[in-house]
C-alpha cells in the first residue's frame, strides 16, 4: 500500500491491518510519535492527517492511503523548526517530553489555523493530550508567544 508522509511516498506493508503508529515508527523508523494509551486517549501519538490532529494508534494504516500525514518529524522544512516546536523549545515547555510529539502536532494545528489563540482556545485545542508531569502553564505561555 502506498502512503504519503511527510511530503514523501512509501509502500508499506498492511498485513494484519496495522494503526498508524506501528507503520510509521515500525516499518518507516519515524519514532516521534509515541505509544502511550492504545485507545486515542492520550495524544503521546498524535500526527497530522490533511492538517488535522489524529491519535495514530487507533487509526488503521488503511484509511489514510490517500490522506497526507505529518508526524513531528515533518514539522521542520528546510532546516527550520515549525514555530510551536520553537516557542516549546525557547520556553523550555517540556519536562520528560514523552508528550511533546502530540502536543506539538496538535499545538502546530492549532496556531495554523488561528495564529493569535486566546488561552482559552488552546486549552480547548490541548484536551485529549495528557501531559504527567503537567506543564501545562507552561505550554500556554510558550503557544501565546508564538504570534
Amino acid at each position: 500500500m502506498k502512503v504519503t508522509i511527510n511530503g514523501k511516498e512509501h509502500i508499506v506493508e498492511v498485513t494484519g491491518n496495522p494503526s498508524l503508529l506501528e507503520v510509521l515508527r515500525d516499518q518507516l523508523d519515524l519514532t516521534g510519535a509515541k505509544y502511550g494509551c492504545g485507545e486515542g486517549a492520550c495524544g503521546a501519538c498524535k500526527v497530522l492527517v490533511n492538517g488535522s490532529p489524529v491519535p495514530s494508534c487507533i487509526t488503521p494504516v488503511t484509511s489514510v492511503q490517500d490522506k497526507q500525514i505529518t508526524t513531528v518529524e515533518g514539522l521542520e522544512q528546510n532546516g527550520k523548526l515549525h514555530k510551536v516546536q520553537q516557542a516549546f523549545l525557547d520556553a523550555d515547555a517540556f519536562q520528560c517530553g514523552y508528550c511533546a510529539p502530540g502536543l506539538v502536532i496538535t499545538a502546530a494545528a492549532l496556531v495554523d489555523k488561528n495564529p493569535n489563540p486566546s488561552e482559552q482556545e488552546i486549552k480547548e485545542a490541548l484536551q485529549g493530550n495528557i501531559c504527567r508531569c503537567c506543564t501545562y502553564p507552561q505550554l500556554i505561555h510558550a503557544l501565546r508567544q508564538t504570534s
